[in-house]
């Protein structure tokens, strides 16, 4: 028990930041103004945003995992026959508020049990059912670099782990960095810089110069 002057200090807690894929497919981009409206509201942040239209060859290896069910080929037909919106959505737990915001598959039956949901407010029936969202964090990663390939995925930390992380991961090399900047005095320092640190990237992996043969 601490006595009555005395104060207990807590480390602040480790927020992370979880992204996740919401679409916005052919039958609701006509209200996708109003979705995005409701998704801000929402507390998500939109981080990237595309407007695209699938070919049947994109829908197939987008809904690959689905090959050889019954709908499979509506889908893809669905999917292919407009213009949708792909959206990274970020948040604490974004994955499963987006899932809990849009509700169930079916439109139908969303519209009974969850009518508030997205997908009872702008969907039709099980197939046409307005949006999407990932249902986990490594089916996030792999959707969201389907459509924006250059995205990085990893949590996105914040507060007081943002700043743990440079201290210990970034700091001390961009230090060295700096001190042989200073030693050196290059013509152009900013290039110099970079090409350091892409040498000298503690990170960079390890190739080995011996090819097998096999």
């Amino acid at each position: 028990m601490t006595g009555e002057n005395e104060t207990v200090t807590m480390d602040p807690p480790h927020v992370y930041v979880e992204r996740t894929l919401a679409i916005i497919k052919p039958d609701a981009v006509h209200k996708a103004e109003e979705i995005e409206d409701i998704i801000l509201r929402s507390g998500f942040s939109i981080l990237q945003k595309r407007r695209v239209h699938l070919t049947p060859e994109q829908a197939s290896d987008f809904y690959a995992e689905h090959f050889g069910k019954f709908a499979f080929t509506s889908l893809v037909a669905y999917m292919s026959s407009g213009p949708m919106i792909a959206l990274v959505l970020a948040r604490d737990q974004a994955i499963s508020y987006w899932k809990e915001l849009i509700g169930p598959t079916n439109s139908v039956k969303a519209k009974q049990t969850h009518p508030d949901c997205l997908r009872a407010i702008y969907g039709a029936d099980d197939q046409k059912n307005a949006l999407h969202g990932s249902d986990t964090f490594s089916a996030a990663e792999r959707e969201i670099r389907f459509f924006f390939a250059d995205s990085v995925i990893e949590p996105v930390q914040t507060g007081q782990a943002a700043k743990d992380y440079l201290s210990k991961s970034v700091n001390p090399t961009l230090l060295k960095g700096l001190t042989e900047l200073c030693k050196q005095k290059p013509i152009d320092p900013v290039i110099w810089l970079a090409d350091w640190l892409l040498e000298n990237n503690p990170n960079k992996p390890k190739v080995r110069q011996q090819v097998e043969e096999l």
